[in-house]
């Protein structure tokens, strides 16, 4: 008997990160000290010490049960912008820049070119938010999980300097929304959206006109990620008031944990044309409306508040990232949460 034949291939291991070297290599970013393969990884922190008071920040996640449609359509190559974009957006809603990503891969068996494939999704993610890939873990579990199938989850470490952080202290009735358009449904939600649509090959590879595209493809749009958009808004001079990652709780839950006692969110859900996946989920799924902003982001990936002096720069600085920006609603008065109008 030996490891191997336990079902743990050391061999597939040393593959993997043979061929994931190239693609981590590109996240690499002049702070990254040593190269892949180490038993930890190395960041020099010299540029943060130019920073008055610089406050680390942290965001950890994966990619939940979206990693199934990743299964069944035996497509690897996103999901890993997905367990990114979940870790570094959280991280800039509290005005942080991304410095590093790690992330940590459990499967049944290790296929190394499936692995390294998700890796390079990962890369990609990391890319993306300009941050850089030291280091992982590749994790056969064999026993635990079917051979064929895999789990996938990451950290993201960024810094910002104090003076800089997006709090939510100074959001006052008056001030102005802003929602980023979302790729569709990012990666919440899917325990739902599984139960709704049927999970084949061939239900994902149908083409649906309203959708523009199959349904597979509509669910597996790898989740946006913010990063250069908010140091876009910050290079244009703006100081974001408040900053909400609208992931699993929708609206109702992630736009309050932004907001200071005794002021509320008014959003007006005709500001924006919801994007037709969710019409899709509702209508097939029958799924009432206060379900749906409790659950799915709605088309709106992030909620910014903001001086109305601020608006029509941050449009324009959104726009010039590439994003979707709209004016969705305001600040009032009133008992702290949310209200869809």
């Amino acid at each position: 008997m030996d490891y191997k034949k336990s079902g743990v291939d050391i061999e597939a291991g040393y593959k993997s990160v043979e061929l994931m070297k190239e693609a981590v290599k590109s996240t690499m970013r002049e702070e990254v000290l040593g190269g892949i393969g180490g038993f930890s990884g190395a960041f020099s922190l010299a540029k943060i010490k130019e920073m008055e008071e610089p406050v680390l920040l942290s965001g950890t996640d994966g990619c939940g049960t979206k990693v199934k449609l990743a299964f069944i359509m035996d497509k690897h190559d996103t999901i890993g912008i997905d367990a990114v974009a979940m870790c570094v957006n959280d991280v800039v809603c509290a005005g942080g820049e991304p410095l590093f990503f790690l992330d940590y891969i459990a499967c049944g068996k290790n296929y190394p070119e499936k692995i390294a494939t998700i890796v390079g999704g990962v890369a990609e993610g990391c890319r993306q938010s300009e941050c850089a890939l030291i280091g992982g873990e590749t994790a056969e579990h064999p026993g635990l999980m079917p051979q064929d199938e895999y789990d996938l989850a990451g950290f993201a470490v960024g810094v910002v300097d104090k003076k800089d952080l997006i709090t939510g202290e100074n959001i006052k009735p008056g001030d102005t929304l802003i929602g980023i358009a979302s790729s569709g449904v990012h990666s919440n939600g899917f325990s739902l959206v599984r139960s709704v649509f049927t999970m084949t090959e061939e239900s994902l590879n149908t083409y649906y006109d309203s959708l523009g595209k199959t349904l597979g493809e509509a669910l597996l749009a790898p989740t946006k990620i913010y990063v250069k958009t908010m140091k876009e808004i910050k290079k244009a001079g703006v100081k974001v008031k408040g900053c909400s990652h609208i992931t699993g709780g929708g609206f109702y839950e992630n736009v309050p944990r932004m907001l200071p006692d005794g002021v509320k969110a008014v959003i007006k859900k005709d500001s924006y044309e919801v994007p037709p996946i969710f019409k899709m989920l509702a209508e097939d799924g029958n799924i009432e409306e206060h379900m749906m902003y409790n659950t799915f982001n709605m088309g709106i990936g992030l909620v910014l508040a903001v001086d109305p002096a601020d608006v029509d720069t941050v449009m324009a600085a959104v726009k010039a990232a590439g994003e979707t920006p709209y004016v969705i609603g305001s600040i009032e008065a009133g008992e702290k949460g949310v209200t869809l109008c």
